[in-house]
């Protein structure tokens, strides 16, 4: 994990002692909220809907267990004793005044932590996959490279004002867990015929009002050669981005409007008038970064684990919770937890101080003192022993975090909706909750298998509906709220955006729809066959009808 240098320490500590007097100058009167409004942004500080909303960064999702014990502490001290945790695997704080802002950056820059750059029309947090550094299918671990990007894209003098928000995200694995195609920049690891690897590059992607799937611009690119030629790419959205207006500002816009070969010649163009050694990065800095990602020591162990094995025969509710919530670690005897934050009823991505620190303690002691936060509003402990798996989960269970539904319907992302947010036009968290109680019965969440229910509470998408399996998104329709269903997204490896089935819904009845979608799914699935598979054979009619029969 990555450590502060020197460096890190005074310009975190710097940022936190300039946000100090001018958020002073604002409880003072000498700033007015549209003069204070770029700088708190600059700093993750949002005015929402009842309070403000600190937005934390946690670069490529990775926490230790003091920063998740310290998150817990902020969460006791400045908020109501939680956390909501984020698509972008971030943290946010809900209920935050503005004279204790200050105090509660000095106490992240404490366990070198910042909200710097979370917010604003600059190069955002870099995420990448919540089972970096121990999936059984990774190339590599990505990252070191993700701390590399965050490094040159903090408070990059030619990137820090660009025509809207920036966001990047990187994967190692053949298997997208980062979402890497609805990004404005996506990396994705490949190895060549000769065992070198290097990074396919994809632009243009992007949900939100105008939904887009990225395009590759680079297939095969050696990473010495990244940060010059994704300076290139920026340089060329900084050139002609648009400024005039912000619904056309993202790069997925700039790509679509001059064509993917036109954007892509400008690209090579710009990249090929610098000279390489100028920004090529050297070879003992990549080391030196990789370095602080060191695999742990992890022990020789077989592949069968006969106590794991046994406390799967003597519990079942345990036995159905390694079947959802394990993944395949790289190592024999190990495996990768997957800790729902999402009870049956409850807040999507919602934790209690109290089981911050139980994850934290269960972290360390278990898996090497780390712990993972993941696009789908979950923690994961990525470093486990099969032998100490049901330790880990009788804890979890007394916490009330050993819902069995991850990757199922009950796993549901939602952003915070109109209960917090000042640009939401629906709620989403009582739609999350009515859905997660229709699927309380885990027979029935076995019988429907791996799904992806997303939620957004306006067109903004935070909660990435156009990319779930089942996409449900908040409108506005004459002061009623009601919600728009599609059908078909994805955002893994073969990425698609989803498809608007037909006419809204009030909130009461959208719970009832989507039984009504999964119901068609069990009747018309071939055997072994997932929703989003039996969709793309059968495409949207059957659903339809089923859906709008009544009406």
């Amino acid at each position: 994990m990555y450590r502060y240098d020197e460096f890190d320490h005074q310009f975190v500590r710097d940022r936190t002692n300039q946000f100090r007097s001018q958020a002073d100058r604002r409880l003072k009167g000498e700033l007015t909220e549209e003069e204070f409004r770029p700088l708190r942004l600059m700093n993750g500080l949002y005015l929402q809907l009842h309070a403000y909303m600190l937005r934390v960064a946690i670069p490529y999702g990775t926490l230790s267990s003091k920063q998740m014990r310290q998150l817990a502490f902020i969460a006791d001290k400045w908020d109501k004793g939680y956390g909501h945790f984020t698509t972008r695997q971030n943290i946010q704080y809900n209920w935050i005044k503005l004279e204790d802002t200050a105090d509660i950056l000095d106490a992240l820059a404490d366990v070198e932590m910042h909200a710097i750059q979370t917010s604003g029309n600059c190069i955002r947090n870099v995420t990448t996959d919540h089972w970096a550094g121990a999936a059984a299918d990774e190339i590599a671990d990505p990252r070191p490279v993700g701390e590399l990007l965050r490094q040159w894209s903090s408070l990059h003098p030619e990137f820090s004002f660009l025509p809207r928000k920036f966001k990047i995200a990187v994967t190692g694995a053949p298997n997208d867990r980062a979402a890497v195609k609805v990004h404005d920049i996506g990396l994705r690891l490949h190895r060549n015929a000769e065992g070198a690897i290097g990074w396919e590059v994809i632009v243009g992607g992007g949900l939100g009002r105008t939904p887009m799937i990225g395009v590759t611009v680079r297939n095969f690119l050696p990473e010495h050669e990244l940060i010059g030629y994704l300076e290139a790419i920026m340089r060329v959205y900084n050139l002609y981005g648009r400024r005039d207006n912000k619904y056309k500002a993202r790069i997925k816009i700039l790509v679509h409007e001059i064509g993917a070969d036109k954007f892509k010649s400008e690209v090579e163009a710009e990249y090929a008038r610098r000279p390489q050694a100028s920004t090529e990065v050297e070879q003992r800095e990549l080391q030196r970064i990789a370095a602080y990602f060191a695999a742990p020591q992890l022990e020789k162990l077989p592949r069968w684990s006969p106590g794991f094995e046994e406390a799967k025969l003597g519990n079942p509710s345990f036995s159905r919770w390694t079947k959802n919530n394990l993944g395949p670690h790289r190592a024999d005897g190990y495996t990768i937890v997957n800790i729902s934050l999402k009870p049956d009823g409850g807040i999507p991505g919602d934790a209690t101080s109290g089981q911050m620190r139980l994850m934290a303690d269960l972290a360390e002691r278990y898996s090497f003192d780390e712990l993972r936060v993941s696009h789908a509003q979950n923690i994961v402990l990525p470093h486990v022993k099969k032998d100490d798996v049901f330790a880990i989960w009788k804890a979890l269970e007394a916490a009330g975090l050993a819902a069995a539904n991850y990757g199922h319907a009950g796993d549901i992302i939602a952003c915070p909706g109109l209960d917090y947010c000042a640009l939401a036009t629906a709620r989403s968290i009582p739609i999350a909750q009515s859905i997660s109680r229709k699927f309380a019965d885990s027979a029935k969440q076995d019988e429907i298998g791996k799904l992806k229910i997303n939620i957004s509470g306006c067109i903004n998408a935070c909660g990435h509906h156009h990319v779930g399996h089942i996409g449900i998104l908040g409108l506005d329709k004459k002061g009623e709220e009601y919600y728009q269903i599609t059908l078909g997204g994805s955002s893994a490896e073969a990425a698609s955006i989803g498809t608007i089935l037909g006419p809204g819904f009030a909130g009461h009845e959208v719970a009832d729809a989507i039984e009504t979608i999964l119901d068609t799914y069990l009747k018309l699935r071939q055997p072994g066959e997932e929703f989003l598979a039996a969709y793309r054979r059968v495409g949207a009619k059957p659903f339809k009808e089923a859906l709008y029969a009544a009406a």
